[in-house]
């Protein structure tokens, strides 16, 4: 059993549930989308598991807090709910990242270490940091649409707004990954 999985299951994964909620928000409403969110994410889960033998922390988290989050906003019919899940996500690993960071342990290193250039750990708690700021920053924007703008604008901003502003603030990174990147046979006696 592969450790990764076909090329098409991350994507699949981490954004399935995504387009599931969207398309069924445009077609029926929240409440069918909160349903059918709750559903995919919880499947995405299970085929990840199936595949691949563990479940990325990621989908995991998300499908904890859409099952919780989207569950009391169904038996309530309160969409208020469905509108703190992503802030109670983003703040939850900005903690967790911010843990890390205070026991001496950038968790951005074994989480996406292998899929970023080699880099001394010096860098990896600079850019563990900066994406705990950033979640904590998009918890708080979370907060400020749900609260102050339609339901419309809030649904367009948490399946549009949030990717691309996550994208955006990848790329800027990419100059501090450059500035710190390391030859893979002096990485190990520059951890040291």
């Amino acid at each position: 059993m592969s450790r990764t999985g076909p090329p098409w299951l991350r994507p699949t994964v981490e954004y399935g549930p995504l387009l599931g909620f969207f398309v069924t928000y445009v077609l029926f409403g929240l409440m069918p989308a909160t349903a059918v969110v709750i559903v995919l994410s919880i499947a995405a889960a299970a085929v990840a598991w199936l595949m691949t033998g563990r479940v990325p922390a990621m989908p995991l988290i998300t499908a904890g807090v859409v099952a919780v989050f989207g569950g009391l906003t169904l038996w309530l019919q309160d969409e208020t709910f469905i509108k703190m899940k992503p802030t109670i996500v983003q703040g939850l690993i900005a903690m967790i990242l911010i843990g890390g960071l205070l026991t001496g342990r950038p968790l951005l290193k074994p989480l996406l270490g292998a899929m970023l250039p080699p880099m001394h750990d010096g860098a990896w708690r600079q850019l563990t940091l900066r994406y705990a700021l950033f979640f904590l920053a998009m918890a708080a924007l979370n907060e400020v649409v749900w609260r102050t703008q339609s339901t419309d604008v809030w649904v367009t901003f948490k399946v549009f707004g949030i990717l691309a502003l996550t994208l955006i603030f990848a790329l800027a990174q990419v100059p501090l990954m450059q500035r710190h990147r390391l030859e893979q046979d002096s990485s190990a006696s520059l951890d040291r």
